[in-house]
């Protein structure tokens, strides 16, 4: 029997509401335990459920639905249609409670309570209070586990769908965490990042205080060289719903122990930035009935930037320290705005106007039940998914379903510097590191990686802490993506039962067909139901899927019709640092007709401006955006230019201040003209 440490029940009753141990045992037996009722793994269970199996859902803390129903309303979807099969279903179940189809933006209880709903519909078994305590295994088998309550649950199949991994460690499975180096898997966006231009200081703070002292939530800087690997985590927060209805607002509470002296660097940041409106300090998305999803925002604000080092792989009472130490802070954050004196009276305003929603939350002070563990351990297994994965290699033939959003890290920690490429040398200051957006495309999730080595575990399914290094858990980190990989989990312990199989050894192809049949999205191709690539235009098309693109674009398949599954937009209208760059190998010299496609709408540029470079120079082509093309083609022309044989000619599509909208980039089509 491995087991973790006894933790302080008070503690971790502050970190959640876990329960003591009571004072007689049980012992279950089912087909399916899982553990962790997050989003993911609420529907793992539902869907082991709807298989016929007897299943356990075990829960360490009181509420159900992680993140989902801890604020965190505002779903990062990403691409929106590779969301299929249970996961749509769950955001369908919360359109009923708003009058619509489906709803992405959501208030914490209405999670909750659909959760609950659909978990008595599917006769799944809910325990709630307490935390894995120990486990027997028995060679590559976990025959029980005891919880620290004294409960014991034993079955053929488990899943961990908890936040922190926590069977493995106890089940001796091959696990990480923080930032794997550029070298390990070949990664250009791992380990240490030299400069990133998100949520970063553009004006200099000293971080130091009469003494030469750093100042609290300052840390000491280290050698790390760009691309090296560290053992450090990415921010964690609270996503606070709040609200200004002054009907249903409880104001910002003051932590225990709150020392303003903490809140020097804010105090300074805002000396130097006293127009900031509240909206640059956090990032409230408005949620139904006048409420918020409330996440960070700016170089300093709801990320306890160093905070959650420890978490990962700390015990259970230093994750509760943890927890508590993140709710100080974000609470401070608040109070300190909206009380302190050197705050800017307009700002000051502004915070005060806001509060907690008193109608959420009610049995934890209106505030989230779930700390955001944007990422703690991560399983090495059967195969580790990677950047490649997510920009390159993006089919496989074993998808359980599909990922969309970026690559997206929060800043992983804060250190004094006296070199920034924004002020002169010798300027002391702050740098804010780790942060990194880079947008992908839609790409598969291989079942591989939800499955441990087979010599070390063959009878548990991973749903959060999945194997995938950093760069790419970034991206599939997503609450849509833990119930996608749920459904495929419970699908394949059902599947591992009743064939009398190992995990690893599941039918992929009855597991795929089931998938189908519940709606699943596998493939890019199912997203798109008149899909027309580039290959079935004539001439030599291409699409914005293989262009060099600069700047920030995002996709979208909301306006059609456009090439392949896809097309590009701009983040913010009219940004002179945008262009996207069309470098097509012709194979012989000659004259071609340039084409280029776009999806014609009422917000999009009116003065959109191609650059065709070829053999005899570069000339400039506008076009109206918001005018459609032709019946019969996606395609408006540019004229006729003359090109050499290889890649020497490109198209680049630029975005200018004068473009008078959004810049739309789809494909462009080279037409040989005889």
């Amino acid at each position: 029997m491995h087991k973790l440490p006894v933790f302080m029940i008070a503690l971790m009753t502050l970190a959640g509401g876990v329960a003591p141990p009571s004072a007689q045992s049980e012992n279950h037996a089912y087909d399916v335990v899982v553990y962790g009722a997050t989003a993911g793994g609420v529907v793992a269970a539902i869907a082991a459920a709807n298989e016929g199996l007897n299943v356990a859902l075990v829960e360490p803390r009181q509420h159900i639905g992680g993140m989902t129903s801890g604020g965190l309303g505002a779903t990062d979807f990403g691409r929106k249609t590779v969301i299929g099969g249970m996961a749509r279903e769950f955001y369908k179940r919360l359109g009923r409670h708003y009058g619509e189809e489906i709803s992405w933006y959501f208030e914490p209880h209405k999670a909750e309570k659909e959760l609950r709903a659909w978990l008595k519909e599917a006769k799944v078994s809910l325990y709630l209070g307490s935390r894995l305590g120990a486990l027997e295994k028995s060679g590559t088998v976990i025959k029980s586990i005891t919880l620290l309550n004294g409960t014991q649950f034993s079955a053929p199949i488990f899943i961990d769908c908890s936040y922190e991994g926590d069977f493995l460690p106890l089940a001796n499975i091959s696990y990480t965490w923080g930032r794997e180096s550029s070298a390990q898997y070949d990664e250009s966006l791992a380990g240490h990042i030299e400069y990133s231009e998100k949520h970063q200081f553009t004006v200099p703070v000293n971080p130091y205080d009469d003494e030469g002292k750093l100042l609290p939530l300052v840390y000491e800087g280290d050698d790390k060289k760009p691309g090296d690997a560290d053992k450090k985590i990415q921010g964690y927060n609270f996503r606070l719903c709040m609200t200004q209805d002054k009907n249903n607002m409880v104001s910002w509470p003051k932590p225990e122990g709150y020392d303003p002296a903490e809140w020097e660097i804010l105090r300074r940041y805002l000396a130097v930035m006293p127009g900031l409106k509240f909206g640059k300090l956090c990032n409230p998305v408005f949620m139904p009935k006048g409420k918020t999803d409330t996440n960070n925002n700016g170089p300093i604000s709801t990320d306890f930037i160093g905070g959650s080092w420890g978490y990962p792989d700390g015990t259970y009472e230093e994750q509760a320290e943890i927890w508590a130490a993140h709710e100080r802070y974000v609470k401070g954050f608040f109070y300190f705005l909206a009380n302190d004196p050197s705050v800017p009276d307009a700002l000051q305003t502004e915070a005060r106007s806001w509060g907690l929603a008193k109608d959420e939350f009610v049995d934890t002070d209106n505030w989230p039940h779930q700390l955001y563990v944007r990422e703690a351990r991560r399983m090495i297994g059967s195969y580790v998914t990677r950047q490649k994965d997510l920009q390159e290699e993006r089919h496989k033939d074993d998808s359980i379903g599909m990922a969309s959003y970026n690559s997206d890290s929060h800043n992983v920690q804060r250190f004094a510097v006296t070199e920034s490429p924004l002020w002169p040398a010798g300027t002391p200051s702050l740098l804010n590191e780790g942060d990194m957006q880079v947008r992908v495309r839609p790409y598969d999730m291989p079942y591989r990686s939800f499955v441990p080595r087979e010599k070390e575990c063959t009878n548990l399914l991973v749903g959060s802490t999945f194997s995938a290094s950093h760069v790419a858990y970034s991206s599939m980190r997503m609450e849509p993506q833990y119930m996608i990989i749920g459904q495929a989990a419970g699908i394949a312990a059902a599947l591992a039962i009743k064939g009398g199989t190992s995990v690893q050894a599941v039918d992929i192809q009855a597991l795929q067909d089931k998938l189908h049949a519940q709606g699943a999205i596998l493939h890019l191709e199912e997203t798109v139901p008149e899909y027309k690539g580039a290959s079935n235009y004539a001439g030599f098309t291409m699409d914005d899927d293989k262009a060099e693109i600069v700047g920030d674009w995002f996709a979208s398949e909301s306006t059609g019709p456009f090439v392949g599954y896809n097309y590009l937009h701009e983040r913010k209208a009219s940004d002179p640092e945008n262009y996207v760059r069309y470098r097509v190998k012709l194979p012989k010299a000659g004259r071609y007709e340039v084409r280029v496609s776009y999806t014609a709408y009422s917000n999009r540029a009116t003065n959109a401006l191609y650059v065709i470079h070829h053999a005899d120079g570069a000339a400039e082509h506008r076009i109206d955006q918001r005018k459609k093309q032709g019946k019969h083609s996606p395609f408006v022309t540019l004229g006729i230019y003359r090109f050499e044989a290889g890649n020497m000619g490109y198209v680049d599509l630029v975005s200018t201040a004068d473009a008078g909208g959004y810049v739309i980039a789809d494909a462009v089509q080279w037409l040989p003209v005889e």
